[in-house]
């Protein structure tokens, strides 16, 4: 079982900067491909970024450039590293520990993060 907590969401004007983290608790964090997700008011959840064990990353194309994801395993913590940020980007952002390749598939959610990009 992995839990996570995400923090490091809140208001910030367009152009700013923000940092997400999401703790995750469990000894297992490092084998998991770790991802945040973003839902917006109406739209469906999408990936944001992901980072897999040997620190492979992927980016939607509407953030690239500007977000950057990262893990510190010796933490248990998964970043985001937001910036130019822009009021398409006010969502709730979703950590999530991807673990669907293990033999017993598995996948977590944390609770989100509230992100608003407003002037």
């Amino acid at each position: 079982q992995v839990q996570l907590v995400e923090s490091g969401g809140g208001l910030v004007q367009p152009g700013g900067s923000l940092r997400l983290s999401c703790a995750a608790s469990g000894s297992s964090f490092r084998f998991f491909v770790m991802g945040w997700y973003r839902q917006a008011p109406g739209k469906q959840r999408e990936l944001v970024a992901s980072i897999t064990s040997n620190l492979r990353t992927n980016y939607a194309d509407s953030v690239k450039g500007r977000f950057t994801i990262s893990r510190d395993d010796a933490k248990n913590t998964l970043y985001l590293q937001m910036n130019s940020l822009q009021p398409g980007d006010t969502a709730v952002y979703y950590c999530n520990a991807d673990g669907s390749t293990f033999i017993i598939p598995r996948s977590y959610w944390g609770q989100g993060t509230q992100v608003t990009v407003s002037s």
